[in-house]
């Protein structure tokens, strides 16, 4: 039995094939368009710090979708600039090494694309080198910059002088996103593409100020569409890609948002744990070995929500976290170089978290089990706990394999 489902916008026609039992999936359009890029509709969202670094981005790139390099702390994954920082551990020497990591980052993710695709920075608006990452990307040859954990309202007159990368905000709501809308209309510029975050499923910080609005109806992928849709009429703008993020792990499901009006889906987590996520083995051991109770969300020193596996480290924090939020104090930054423009440790805030996230990050990334913060979505991993390339997860996502794939 074959029939056909063609959706409004040429964005995708769903062949569904049912062959000796066995349902396979095929999306024919399988395209959005990014700056006159055709990419996949599988996008692959940034992760810090280093886990999607150059990679993973390229990797993803080369069979032709949109890769994502984080920009905090890259650093870490070049040992002369470590050791640079090591001998000289100024603020000013961690900035400029950090700045020449994503621009090696992003250069090698663009080699390793060989010419498919597209590569996006991802900064966070909280990092307080923020105008200085987005600036690097862009002359570095990043061909989108993704902009979450705050508004980013200044993000057009940053990027004013290269009008061929796309700007791409992270937002929850179609609330936030009018305002976004409205505030670069203003400086004639509108969003290439919008992410819109689900805070309830994704991994690390999380699009909301109280986790008391987490089942929130607004933040519902088919609510949200329908009222972004509605921005963009009442303000007489043409649609603008929507690329929706949070949760997704079935094919079913990237068929089902596509249909309701996304562009294309974002996945973190079950990229992180591919063959080609930068980050060490153990980090995508803890990922895929986490039960769904293992999984928690806790208040970051960003003033963010956050989402992460109780590892050690994490549940001996959260035992004594009241404790530290109560005698809360304002102090140097540990790591000499301010990496949050706000530090609920650094500025004795007592509502925020109270540990380095930088550090406790940098020891995920190299495995430290016993140490480290691993950020992780709630919901299952489209393999189990079974480790797979790239290829396979795009291809599984797009339809080419059967629905259920064995876990080992």
């Amino acid at each position: 039995m074959l029939r056909s489902l063609f959706v409004f916008g040429g964005i995708v026609s769903l062949q569904y094939l049912l062959l000796e039992g066995l349902t396979v999936h095929s999306i024919h359009t399988q395209h959005f368009t990014l700056k006159n890029k055709a990419l996949l509709p599988v996008v692959q969202g940034g992760m810090g710090v280093g886990v999607s670094a150059h990679r993973l981005a390229g990797s993803v790139a080369q069979l032709g979708g949109l890769g994502t390099i984080s920009s905090v702390d890259l650093r870490r994954h070049h040992a002369d600039l470590m050791q640079r920082c090591a001998q000289d551990s100024s603020k000013a020497t961690i900035n400029e090494c950090n700045l020449i990591a994503l621009d090696r980052e992003i250069k090698a993710a663009k080699a390793l694309s060989q010419g498919r695709g597209a590569i996006a920075v991802n900064i966070m608006k909280a990092v307080e080198a923020y105008p200085e990452y987005v600036r690097q990307a862009c002359e570095s040859g990043a061909d989108a910059i993704v902009v979450g954990a705050g508004l980013p309202l200044d993000l057009p007159d940053l990027a004013a002088d290269y009008p061929d990368v796309a700007l791409i905000p992270i937002l929850s709501d179609a609330r936030g996103i009018q305002l976004v809308l409205r505030k670069w209309q203003r400086k004639n510029r509108l969003p290439d593409a919008i992410v819109i975050e689900s805070p309830k499923f994704a991994a690390g910080h999380l699009g909301l100020a109280d986790l008391g609005n987490m089942d929130n109806d607004n933040y519902q992928f088919e609510v949200a569409l329908q009222q972004t849709t509605a921005v963009f009429e009442k303000m007489d703008l043409a649609p603008i890609p929507l690329i929706v993020a949070g949760g997704i792990h079935r094919p079913e499901q990237v068929q089902q948002l596509l249909a309701a009006g996304a562009s294309a889906v974002q996945l973190g987590s079950a990229f992180a744990v591919t063959e080609e996520g930068d980050a060490h083995p153990n980090f995508k051991q803890v990922l895929v070995q986490a039960e769904p109770d293992d999984i928690v969300t806790f208040m970051s020193v960003a003033g963010l929500p956050a989402r992460a596996v109780r590892t050690p480290w994490l549940d001996s924090y959260l035992h004594k976290e009241s404790k530290l939020q109560q005698v809360a104090t304002p102090r140097d930054c540990s790591e000499g170089f301010d990496c949050l423009a706000f530090c609920g440790l650094r500025d004795g805030v007592a509502k925020s978290g109270q540990f380095c996230i930088d550090r406790q990050l940098g020891y995920a990334l190299v495995g430290d089990i016993a140490r480290g913060l691993f950020f992780r979505g709630s919901e299952v991993l489209p393999f189990g706990k079974r480790i797979a390339p790239v290829k396979e997860l795009m291809d599984y996502l797009l339809g080419v394999l059967p629905l259920r794939p064995q876990a080992i």
